[in-house]
C-alpha cells in the first residue's frame, strides 16, 4: 500500500505538516509505504487551459500535458493507493500552491460529459487536512462549509472516496509578542495548542490507519 501526502503550506514543520506527518505515521503503522511532498519546494504552475487532456485522439487525453516539477508527482498519484492533501486556509480557501496543484490533478480526469465522469483509472482513498485560525463556530459565518464541501464533491467524483479533518483555532506563531496580532488571545491559542492540537494529531494518525487498512479490503 502506498500513500502520498501533499503539503500545501510553505511551512514544513508547523501545523499542517505535523498533521500530515501523523497521518503518514498512522499508515506506516499498518505497513504502508508513504511519501510527503512539499509543494513550495517545486517549480510548477496551475492549469494553462491548453485542453490537451480533453482533445480527442491526443496522446495527453485524460492526462496533464504540462511538463514541470509536478509531472512525476501526478504520475505517482496515479500509481498510489491513497492521497491526502493538507493546506492552511488563506483568505477563505487553500493556499495558491495547493489550488494550482488541484487544478493540475483534477481537471484531466474530469470529463465534459453529462453527467461528468472520471477518467482516473481506478478508485483510491483521498483526504483533506485543513488548518485555520477561525473557530469551529465561525465556519458557517465565513462560508467555509461550501469550500470544503465542493472539494469533497470533486474528489469523491474523481477518486471514489474523500474525507476531511479540520483543525480549528490553530497556534499560528511561536511567539505572539513579536507579531502584530492583537486580535488573537495568545494564552488561549497556547492552551489549544497544548490541549486540543494533540487530539487533532491523533485524528490524523487514525485517518492514515483507516486509509492503509481499507486498501487491503
Amino acid at each position: 500500500m502506498n500513500l502520498i501526502a501533499i503539503n500545501g503550506s510553505p511551512r514544513k514543520k508547523w501545523n499542517t505538516a505535523m498533521l500530515l506527518e501523523n497521518a503518514l505515521e498512522g499508515a506506516e503503522s499498518q505497513g504502508a509505504e508513504t511519501e510527503l511532498i512539499n509543494l513550495y519546494d517545486l517549480n510548477f504552475k496551475g492549469c494553462k487551459s491548453c485542453f490537451s487532456c480533453k482533445t480527442k485522439g491526443s496522446k495527453s487525453y485524460g492526462k496533464c500535458a504540462m511538463k514541470d516539477d509536478l509531472t512525476p508527482i501526478l504520475k505517482g498519484i496515479e500509481e498510489a493507493d491513497a492521497v491526502i492533501l493538507g493546506s492552511p486556509i488563506y483568505f477563505g480557501t487553500v493556499t495558491g500552491e495547493m489550488r494550482s496543484f488541484m487544478e493540475r490533478l483534477l481537471f484531466p480526469y474530469f470529463t465534459y460529459t453529462m453527467p461528468p465522469q472520471s477518467l482516473f483509472p481506478r478508485k483510491i482513498k483521498s483526504g483533506f487536512i485543513y488548518t485555520m485560525n477561525i473557530t469551529k463556530e465561525q465556519i458557517g459565518e465565513y462560508g467555509y462549509n461550501y469550500i470544503f464541501g465542493t472539494n469533497k464533491q470533486y474528489f469523491e467524483l474523481l477518486f471514489g472516496h474523500s474525507e476531511s479533518l479540520l483543525s480549528y483555532d490553530t497556534y499560528q506563531f511561536k511567539d505572539y509578542s513579536k507579531v502584530a496580532a492583537e486580535r488573537f488571545d495568545s494564552e488561549h491559542k497556547a492552551k489549544r495548542r497544548k490541549e486540543v492540537f494533540p487530539e487533532d494529531c491523533q485524528k490524523a494518525f487514525e485517518m492514515g490507519v483507516r486509509f492503509a487498512e481499507s486498501s487491503d479490503k
